[in-house]
């Protein structure tokens, strides 16, 4: 039996909505045994570590995707599409919101991230030409509002002054971070329509991980990593690998497939709800007054997106009991003489 996209995208946003909280989490539990005063689950550890657990789990799922006929097929424009990807999406995203980890709270990480699902949208209409109805629209920007709420209001950690307003460094890390994130979930779209799956994630873990590796050691030098063999390290990131990186990269990819814009849309806008609940389930932390109300627009932003995506299944399901050129002339909003 088949198993519809959403599915593989509930599952997924499911383990997204958990990520950051079980990782600052485990940084704490680090904390807690230094090695000569250095904690060996640091948050750059276990994004290095993690990512090779992950490589290693996804290799043994995917290496038959590695055939040299199929990597052949690949052409120079494959290659060159997959390592600016590989290298937005798997490192410099990944640092951006781990720098953010350090610097604010998860539910500020949360509700600015979901700049994220809103860029998708608009990407989506623009570069694949996907239709999108009047409640998608609208569900996208109250979310939106929520988002610059949260962003101007709710902001903690050191601050930038900008136009006049303070944001705090770490929001601006998500903010990037997410506008990176949505390029990257249109160009992957595109991508796996002819690129087999297990290239596109193997190829991009190793290019993050490398690229992550390197700009590290430039920036904080190379005993940045001085722990980075520690067994009490790795036998956490093996687990966390297992979960958060493989299954949820392999559920969110394999419902990105198949999935339409706005399902994509409404997936993700159902991550912050989850999200703040494990925050707060999780590490205690109790949202503020700004992000209640940064939170309340993205809920009213959520219910206009899940009307739109009931909207959108009904239009799909008449087209199915029109002939050719009915279905034809009701896509396109007009019928000839």
């Amino acid at each position: 039996m088949k198993v519809p996209a959403p599915m593989y995208l509930g599952i997924a946003v499911l383990i997204f909505a958990t990520s950051n909280s079980v990782t600052k989490k485990i940084v704490e539990i680090g904390q807690n045994h230094a090695i000569d005063g250095r904690n060996p689950i640091s948050l750059c550890n276990v994004l290095f570590v993690g990512n090779i657990c992950a490589l290693g789990l996804m290799t043994l799922i995917f290496h038959q995707d590695w055939q040299p006929q199929t990597l052949k097929a690949l052409t120079g424009k494959d290659w060159i599409s997959l390592t600016i990807t590989g290298i937005l999406s798997g490192a410099i995203a990944p640092a951006l919101i781990f720098q953010a980890l350090g610097q604010t709270n998860i539910t500020n990480i949360v509700l600015i991230g979901r700049i994220e699902p809103i860029l998708t949208l608009v990407l989506g209409v623009w570069l694949l030409g996907s239709r999108v109805n009047s409640w998608a629209s609208a569900g996208a920007l109250v979310s939106l509002a929520g988002v610059i709420v949260t962003a101007f209001l709710g902001s903690s950690g050191p601050m930038m002054t900008m136009a006049g307003f303070q944001i705090g460094i770490g929001e601006i890390c998500v903010a990037i971070a997410a506008i990176i994130g949505s390029i990257a979930t249109v160009v992957g779209k595109l991508q796996l329509q002819s690129i087999p799956l297990g290239i596109f994630t193997i190829y991009r873990n190793i290019l993050g991980t490398v690229i992550f590796f390197l700009l590290a050691n430039l920036l904080y030098g190379p005993n940045h990593f001085a722990e980075v063999l520690s067994p009490f390290l790795w036998q956490w990131m093996i687990i966390y690998a297992a979960v958060i990186v493989v299954l949820g990269q392999l559920c969110w990819l394999a419902g990105l497939k198949n999935a339409t814009s706005t399902e994509l849309n409404l997936a993700s806008l159902f991550n912050p709800i989850a999200a703040i609940v494990m925050g707060y389930l999780i590490l205690g932390e109790a949202p503020t007054l700004a992000q209640y109300l940064g939170g309340s627009l993205l809920f009213v932003g959520i219910v206009l997106g899940f009307i739109g995506n009931l909207y959108e299944a009904k239009i799909n399901r008449q087209l199915v009991d029109l002939n050719p050129r009915d279905a034809m002339e009701t896509a396109i909003g007009f019928r000839g003489v």
